[in-house]
């Protein structure tokens, strides 16, 4: 059974760090590539960032130069490091997961969401 786990989530202040980890019960978590997205209530569900199982990593445009991703693989875990967060930043942060060569749109294995909420 492949399954992957986020924790981290939590309240904090606008201005704050936030650190959001994705441990996989997977057998080989190198060959795995990872992305984060998040939702918004109301909203599309929205893709932030991707390591590929090689390392070469994209952000999204809006969260560059804020949000890291970064892996560990000794750890089978991927980390989402979040700096100078905005109430815009509120959403349920979800980890996502595929092997293979598929594009990111297709990666079949996903967490069950951490809440992030941004409020003072």
């Amino acid at each position: 059974q492949v399954q992957f786990a986020e924790s981290g989530g939590g309240l904090v202040q606008p201005g704050g760090p936030l650190r959001l980890s994705c441990e996989g019960s997977v057998g080989i978590f190198s060959i795995y590539a990872m992305a984060w997205y998040r939702q918004a209530p109301g909203n599309q569900r929205e893709l932030l960032a991707v390591i590929t199982s090689g390392g070469t990593i994209t952000y999204a445009n809006y969260v560059k130069g804020r949000f890291t991703i970064y892996r560990d693989n000794a750890k089978n875990t991927v980390y989402l490091q979040m700096n100078n967060l905005k109430p815009e930043d509120t959403a349920v942060y979800y980890c996502n997961a595929g092997r293979g060569h598929l594009p990111y749109e297709s990666y079949p294995y996903w967490g069950q969401g951490t809440q992030v909420t941004v409020s003072s």
